[in-house]
């Protein structure tokens, strides 16, 4: 069974370090040992994260001499933003009416403190 781009990229984003790695990344592309500096784990480990966000679509890794500098590419952070955008509108709308309930409670307590 084929997982979905979006099952892959909620996935490699669920672990904090590939999200901090992804945050230094769109700073600027970035080598394994650059990457690592932040961490206190080995580079196998680290070499894993990337592995993950590589397959996710969510980094692409290059080969300059013996460097292989790795670079975000968003795509992937575009689909899964447009996605949750949807749950956006979800909450603004019950914000919007929370919002409204609350301006009438304090209308009616308003109203009340003046007939007293």
């Amino acid at each position: 069974m084929e997982t979905d781009t979006l099952s892959t990229t909620f996935a490699a984003l669920a672990d904090p370090t590939r999200r901090a790695i992804l945050g230094r990344l769109a700073e600027s592309e970035a080598t394994v040992m650059e990457l690592a500096e932040p961490f206190e784990m080995s580079l196998p480990a680290i070499s894993k994260h990337l592995k993950v966000l590589e397959r996710a679509g969510l980094i692409v890794r290059s080969r300059e001499a013996q460097w292989r500098p790795s670079r975000l590419h968003a795509e992937p952070l575009k689909e899964a933003a447009d996605w949750l955008q949807q749950y956006r509108r979800f909450w603004e709308d019950r914000l919007d009416r929370l919002d409204d309930y609350l301006r009438d409670l304090q209308s009616k307590e308003s109203n009340h403190d003046r007939n007293e």
